[in-house]
């Protein structure tokens, strides 16, 4: 099974489990949890998710012993891995559920995208995160888009195009991490702020993280008008 699911009341956790391969991201582990992310926000018992890895590492990134199939002589399953992979890279931050990666250990090319992409993330002192892709003449292009909206332009430069890898400190100091933690704490502090989100009205959390990412893209007199729409709706939460 390549991501276990494992519920602690309203909250699941999500492990990605190819620990022999520090979790690197072949067809199979992205699509499985992608219809992982779908599951839980289908279920309106789950409240919040915790996005993990098994092992000694959060996610290595692509699985480069599957690129020798992905050729242009195989373009179907260019194009698939390709949607799949775009897809997942912003697929938390599309759910109605909020999402905390508990990250520790290797978090790198699409396995910093996932870390980031999720609406929290708490590190351990572990933590090795970066974009190392250009090391193996590959370019980090469906990462790209996560790592320069959350990074300022330069810093997010130097990552993709020396490779160099953040610790943990220093991913904190430039917001990518909420917290950080020793690494045997990793997945109970993550737990910790999932059971704070599952006891808030699922309608309101759902409303409020919607909102939250609207008005991120939104020039401020239209996120203005935004909270104002979702303003008036949310008086129907409460009773």
């Amino acid at each position: 099974m390549t991501v276990i699911a494992e519920d602690h009341g309203a909250v699941r956790v999500l492990t990605l489990n190819r620990p022999d391969k520090l979790n690197a991201l072949d067809t199979a582990l992205t699509r499985s949890l992608s219809e992982a992310f779908t599951a839980a926000d289908a279920d309106r018992e789950i409240r919040a998710l915790v996005l993990t890895g098994a092992g000694r590492g959060f996610c290595a990134g692509a699985d480069l012993g599957e690129f020798s199939s992905l050729t242009p002589d195989h373009a179907d399953a260019v194009l698939e891995r390709a949607a799949l992979t775009a897809k997942l890279q912003v697929q938390a931050r599309q759910l109605r559920i909020p999402v905390v990666a508990a990250v520790r250990g290797a978090a790198v090319g699409g396995g910093a995208g996932l870390a980031i992409g999720a609406d929290m993330v708490v590190a351990g002192t572990d933590l090795k995160f970066g974009y190392p892709e250009l090391k193996h003449s590959i370019v980090p292009a469906l990462v790209m888009t996560g790592l320069v909206h959350h990074l300022g332009r330069k810093l997010a430069f130097e990552l993709v195009s020396t490779g160099r890898l953040l610790t943990a400190a220093e991913a904190f100091e430039h917001g990518l991490v909420n917290r950080v933690v020793s690494p045997d704490e990793v997945l109970p502090a993550a737990l910790e702020i999932a059971e704070h989100w599952a006891k808030a009205e699922p309608r309101a959390i759902a409303a409020a993280k919607d909102l939250f990412y609207r008005v991120a893209d939104l020039p401020t007199d239209a996120a203005m008008r935004a909270g104002q729409d979702v303003n008036a709706l949310m008086r129907g939460f409460r009773g």
